[in-house]
């Protein structure tokens, strides 16, 4: 049994347009776009701070029927 939702994250080597494609193959539709940022830690001066250094993209998609 095929899930009705489902999460395809963009990978490194593709760009989203890949992703669309490969969600389309999969018999997917997208319905939701959702962009995580990806923190890196950073120590100055003795204090710890967190620094955006990457953006994750991942699209919710729905079963076509």
């Amino acid at each position: 049994m095929t899930k009705k939702k489902k999460q395809f994250e963009v990978q490194e080597n593709e760009t989203i347009s890949d992703c669309l494609d490969r969600m389309k193959k999969e018999g997917y539709m997208p319905v939701r776009r959702m962009e995580k940022p990806i923190f890196e830690e950073v120590k100055e001066a003795g204090e710890v701070n967190y620094r955006p250094i990457a953006q994750k993209i991942v699209f919710e998609g729905l079963l076509m029927e």
